[in-house]
């Protein structure tokens, strides 16, 4: 699965070269129209193609960039997968109850987190160690609240509530709670 800072990354260059083609494109045109204090006639088709070329840029762009979200794939096919872990957490009274003090997990495990809350609309986040996130989602008490990830490299990682829960919601964070640790290693 490709990571998603990689994604990250990628998708920021691309949007931020189509926005500045977009910014340039409209001051140019900005510049044709107005002129020097004289109205310039802009033609018709030249207006259209401007617009035909933003349409299409775009729409390529989202077409491009489609595939390359890690997760897309396994949450489209995923009565393909089978979890090779599941842990059901439950969420009440601003707590995460683990089934576990640690989830160990194996590198390449496919994991399913059931998160279920019992009061509540929490959010369920799993950070790295540099406080980026790698996946959250919200927790909405008497809906079906899960999550399939697959681990494609070891390290540690951290669960925070992701969502707004009222000002208790701010200490929701258990550290280094979840460890992927190499193939074998894990029970």
């Amino acid at each position: 699965m490709v990571d998603s800072e990689m994604v990250l990354t990628g998708q920021t260059l691309a949007y931020t070269s189509y926005c500045i083609v977009i910014i340039l494109l409209v001051g140019w045109f900005s510049f044709k129209v107005t002129g020097r204090g004289e109205a310039i006639p802009v033609k018709p088709k030249l207006f259209y193609a401007f617009v035909i070329f933003l349409a299409a840029l775009g729409v390529s762009l989202h077409m491009v960039t489609y595939n390359t979200i890690p997760w897309a794939k396994m949450d489209l096919n995923r009565d393909d997968y089978t979890p090779d872990k599941t842990f059901v957490i439950k969420v009440k009274d601003h707590q995460f109850i683990m089934p576990e003090e640690k989830l160990v997990i194996n590198v390449n495990d496919n994991v399913l987190f059931d998160v279920q809350s019992e009061d509540l609309t929490y959010g369920f986040g799993l950070f790295r160690q540099d406080h980026s996130m790698m996946f959250q989602m919200q927790v909405v008490p008497g809906h079906r609240n899960d999550l399939l990830w697959h681990f494609d490299r070891p390290g540690t990682y951290t669960i925070r509530s992701t969502e707004y829960s009222g000002p208790r919601g701010i200490n929701m964070v258990l550290k280094d709670a979840v460890q992927v640790v190499p193939s074998g290693s894990a029970n």
